[in-house]
């Protein structure tokens, strides 16, 4: 999507506030990014409020040229500094936001998944649209995971309906592996 304007966002710390409400429309109806401030689950880019950006989506919009972050004294900050603030507020950030531009890149859209106990979930529609389909936990090349790791991914993803997927970025050719997992009932 081609922009004709760079939306104005303001870091705060580990966020990134968009404070003009047509702007922070435009930028949440490139795929669903962030959240309007007050409206935990927005269905159209109709809503009244500022939008709030985790640093994994600001600095993607940065990067693309959607948007230009503004310090606390309304100067500009560049990708680079923006880059040391993300790492310095976000732990592992590299290999997380490697894998995030990686499923971004390819269309799909990136939340977090805290909630549950994931790094993120991925939705092929959005959200509101269906529920998210995949789990995704990132993880070093050279992770080893517990067999109660496992078991313990296996009960949540399948309690929950979703596919549970290790992803592995390679920080050196950066790329992403995927590994997912399947389970069944014999």
């Amino acid at each position: 999507m081609a922009v004709d304007r760079k939306a104005l966002g303001y870091f705060y710390g580990t966020r990134v506030v968009i404070w003009n409400i047509e702007d922070a429309r435009r930028i949440w109806s490139l795929g669903y990014f962030g959240k309007p401030m007050g409206i935990p689950k927005p269905k159209a880019p109709d809503f009244e409020s500022p939008l709030l950006l985790d640093l994994l989506e600001a600095f993607y919009l940065h990067e693309k040229g959607y948007i230009e972050i503004l310090d606390e004294k309304a100067s500009s900050i560049s990708q680079g500094d923006l880059l040391r603030l993300c790492r310095r507020s976000y732990a592992d950030f590299d290999e997380k936001y490697l894998v995030y531009r990686d499923l971004r890149d390819r269309g799909l859209v990136v939340l977090s998944g805290l909630k549950f106990g994931v790094d993120f979930a991925v939705y092929r529609k959005g959200p509101g649209l269906e529920h998210a389909p995949y789990l995704i936990d990132v993880v070093s090349q050279n992770y080893l995971i517990s067999g109660d790791d496992l078991i313990r991914a296996g009960r949540l993803a399948t309690t929950v309906r979703k596919r549970f997927i290790l992803a592995v970025p390679n920080l050196v050719d950066k790329k992403v592996r995927y590994i997912m997992f399947s389970w069944w009932r014999p």
